[in-house]
């Protein structure tokens, strides 16, 4: 094998403590390549953000990556080597203990009187959009909802008032018990109550599990003016019966206007979906960075994906506010895990094919680049999926990593919009603007029309220049410039499904 000597910088090292480093590039055998004190020559193909050894591993030692064990090597393995599912396995099995030992180190910013253009609702909460939204109490009315759409539309081509307009469409609503019934009630009535919503239209049909009489008992108080109710079996003309409420919404929303708002009544959700290998270098440290300066701030971001906590959750559980948020912790992962048990499911075979090609290698890999969304600030609250925010600050969410019910649940506990990190790319958009950060410039490049930002320059560039223009990227949103989901016409719900169906 023929050794060549190429230019560094071709891999990063994330912690002082780790024995692996990152490859910033592919990296070809025989390659001799160099970081900090070490000097490897590469034994195999390595492809970009992946792992190379640093150091010579005896089988069982562990692998160590952000300063904590990522897994361990299933083989002797020699510097140079790399490191990945074929000769990597997680350190994961079963349920812990945990104990409350308190660890924060919180970044802080200073204090600025930023402010973005939104939309001061009656009830004190402020919007970034204006949006009309029809919601189906069952998936039966969704297409009956897209003739009401195309009338309106063909009436009112530029919306007036209203920056977008979009059906939730899902199938659910019916032929469902218990659990699985209440979250699709909780997650429409959210919606319903969402501060992006300008206008709503409760569309039902009329003998579903999920009647409209019922939704309104569980809604508890509401602007008149600004929801209405539709029973499809109750009227003659459904279709004409629609366009005429919306009218009516169209009317009431005439004078909305924006104005200035401090930045602390923001609430974004962190999320990430096609992780790769660069997601906890980039992309989510940049999210976490962020939080910290929102929070700072005044405003509030929120965690979710649980069992994308699983190998990092007690880095969250050491940055719990006191005692009782701590054992909400506690339960919140301990509930998720036996949510797992009871299908019969591992609980720790979580990253994805797509997640594997693109470098994460364990659960471990992948939680802690993933919880690196979260920044550093204390977590003040843990709510139940489908709970709407509480507490200024970081709060977790309870949902699962599925991209599209986790985002979903963001925006229901009333975040405005929501952060997504993608090494991978992905298209889809939630029904809150979904802002999408490229964690390498390659996927930035080859998916612009799906991308709003190219965390991958933090490759090349400060973390401080990078979060100043990612924080005019977020207040630019919050003020009206379209994401790319939304230049799209891509808004959609996902509910959480669990329980039988009739």
């Amino acid at each position: 094998m023929t050794t060549t000597t190429i230019q560094a910088p071709d891999l990063l090292k994330l912690n002082i403590r780790d024995n692996v480093a990152v490859a910033l590039r592919p990296i070809t055998a025989g390659e001799q390549i160099s970081i900090d004190d070490y000097t490897v020559t590469a034994l195999k193909d390595i492809p970009q953000g992946h792992k190379i050894a640093l150091i010579p591993l005896t089988k069982d030692d562990h692998v160590i990556k952000y300063g904590s064990p990522i897994g361990h090597v299933l083989e002797d393995v020699a510097p140079g080597e790399w490191l990945h599912t074929h000769n990597v396995k997680t350190n994961l099995a079963g349920e812990l203990e945990y104990r409350y030992q308190p660890e924060l180190h919180q970044r802080t910013y200073p204090k600025q009187e930023l402010t973005f253009k939104g939309y001061r609702r009656a009830n004190g909460k402020v919007g970034i959009r204006n949006d009309l939204f029809i919601v189906p109490t069952v998936g039966c009315v969704n297409g009956v909802a897209e003739l009401i759409i195309k009338e309106f539309k063909a009436k009112h081509p530029d919306l007036g008032p209203f920056d977008n307009v979009t059906i939730l469409k899902h199938p659910y609503g019916c032929s469902q018990l218990g659990t699985d019934h209440s979250n699709t009630r909780e997650i429409l009535i959210d919606t319903v109550k969402h501060p992006n919503a300008g206008g709503v239209l409760v569309f039902g049909l009329g003998c579903e599990n999920n009647t409209i009489p019922a939704f309104k008992e569980h809604l508890g108080e509401y602007d008149e003016n600004r929801v209405k109710f539709l029973v499809a079996q109750e009227v003659y003309n459904e279709i004409q019966q629609g366009v005429d409420l919306l009218e009516e919404l169209f009317i009431a929303a005439k004078d909305d206007h924006r104005e200035d708002v401090p930045l602390s009544e923001l609430n974004v959700g962190l999320k990430c979906g096609g992780s790769d290998g660069f997601s906890g270098i980039t992309a989510n440290p940049l999210l976490g960075a962020f939080s910290d300066f929102l929070i700072s701030q005044g405003g509030s971001t929120i965690l979710t994906e649980v069992p994308e906590m699983f190998g990092a959750e007690e880095v969250l559980m050491a940055r719990a506010e006191n005692e009782d948020i701590f054992e909400q912790i506690v339960h919140l992962i301990n509930d998720f895990k036996q949510y797992f048990l009871s299908f019969g499911e591992p609980v720790y075979e979580n990253p994805s094919p797509g997640n594997k090609a693109g470098g994460i290698t364990t659960l471990e890999d992948k939680s802690l680049g993933c919880t690196q969304k979260a920044g550093t600030a204390p977590v003040v609250d843990v709510l139940k999926y489908g709970e709407k925010l509480r507490k200024k600050g970081l709060s977790l969410l309870q949902a699962p990593g599925n991209d599209l019910v986790a985002s979903s649940a963001l925006a229901s506990s009333d975040c405005q919009l929501v952060l997504f990190t993608t090494g991978r790319g992905t298209p889809f958009g939630s029904y809150v603007p979904t802002i999408k950060v490229a964690t390498n410039s390659t996927i930035f490049e080859r998916k612009g029309h799906w991308m709003d930002f190219n965390a991958g320059t933090l490759l090349e560039r400060p973390m401080e220049d990078v979060l100043q223009e990612f924080i005019d990227k977020i207040i630019a949103v919050a003020s009206g410039e379209e994401t790319r989901n939304e230049q799209n016409d891509v808004r959609e719900i996902a509910i959480f499904k669990t329980g039988v169906t009739l």
